[in-house]
């Protein structure tokens, strides 16, 4: 294997264990936004998942481009100085919102997975994050991107034998299906919304990951073979759901009570690497957060750490489904006016010969 494709996979692990989040792992948002489509959940996922992988290549390659890892700047190129502030501070506000539902996500597994208090697991995650935040962002990224394979092998467990024993058969499927409780009750719009909520999601990230490449075919790369991956992943992970769909809708993180259908010592495993994989997520979006105020590791970075930190663990107190429920689908309409944005300078590229910059 080429140093580029091994790098390129590399990049892809890091990218998928940042986006596979709280609400992909606990199989909340996924209920959501593709299971109780019925049979239409599988084409939802899988749109929603190629959308993440063709405009995710475009934000890497805007970061390599513009070799900045402050996303502001990015925004600026797309939307103007003007709007791009506009979005720079929505930006900034579901950033820290998605790190809260994040936080709040480990406290939830630590107690449907282990027994303990939420509030205990929250607690950890925020003392572990202090510490971690201390060091380069792109190592740890790619560091804790050696949890991916484990999810990945998971969620072909989980999903696979849900898929061959389901609970509710594929033909009464859609009778179980509770279509008030997607976002909109419409297929395409739900797909569209999904996409936009992961690509806001990882915005800064993957500017910051584009920026820190050394070239733009291991960016571009990278960030294709991780969202052809996590399409996949999107893919089982609703059929899986599907197949439990009954009971699923019924438990705040389906994911672990699919897994406890199988085995008792599949739940605890799920959980850690449920853990490890939100824990990845906050990273992502805390990181942006903090370098758009302060510069990286100085004195005034780790004050807004260790204040931000603490008034997340407040927060996580509101509950992590009732957080999910507030925040995705408005992070997701932000993404889709990104990507609109990323459609128009892609067309103008083509068409008019102009690149970025000019």
């Amino acid at each position: 294997m080429s140093r580029v494709n091994r790098t390129s996979i590399t990049l892809a692990f890091a990218y998928i264990s940042f986006i596979v989040g709280a609400g992909f792992s606990t199989g909340q948002e996924i209920l959501q936004f593709f299971a109780n489509h019925g049979i239409w959940g599988y084409v939802t996922a899988a749109t929603a998942g190629l959308l993440i992988t063709l405009v995710g290549m475009q934000i890497s390659k805007l970061g390599f481009i513009l070799g900045s890892e402050d996303y502001a700047i990015s925004l600026n190129q797309l939307f103007g100085t003007r709007i791009g502030k506009v979005f720079d501070y929505l930006l900034v506000f579901f950033f820290y919102g998605l790190s809260v539902i994040m936080i709040a996500g480990t406290g939830s597994a630590f107690y449907d997975g282990f027994g303990l208090p939420a509030w205990m697991g929250t607690l950890f995650t925020v003392v572990l994050l202090f510490i971690v935040l201390q060091f380069d962002f792109t190592s740890v990224a790619k560091i804790l991107g050696i949890i991916t394979p484990f999810l990945i092998v998971a969620v072909f467990i989980i999903a696979g034998l849900s898929i061959i024993s389901p609970n509710v058969p594929l033909s009464e499927v859609d009778q179980h299906a509770d279509i008030d409780r997607s976002p909109s009750g419409i297929w395409v719009w739900d797909a569209i919304t999904y996409a936009g909520l992961v690509i806001a999601n990882s915005f800064g990230y993957l500017v910051i990951m584009g920026a820190a490449s050394n070239s733009q075919m291991i960016s571009k790369r990278g960030i294709m073979f991780g969202g052809l991956i996590f399409t996949t992943l999107l893919v089982l992970m609703t059929a899986g759901l599907i197949a439990n769909l009954e009971i699923a809708n019924e438990a705040d993180m389906p994911t672990l009570l699919m897994a406890n259908e199988i085995h008792p010592g599949l739940r605890i495993l799920m959980t850690v690497i449920m853990v490890g994989v939100m824990f990845n997520s906050v990273i992502g979006v805390l990181y942006p957060f903090l370098t758009r105020f302060t510069k990286s590791y100085s004195m005034k970075y780790r004050v807004m750490l260790g204040v931000s930190l603490i008034l997340a663990f407040i927060l996580s107190f509101v509950g992590f489904v009732d957080l999910v429920n507030f925040f995705y689908p408005i992070f997701g309409y932000i993404g889709i006016f990104i990507s609109l944005a990323f459609l128009v300078l892609w067309l103008r590229t083509k068409f008019t010969g102009k690149t970025i910059g000019q």
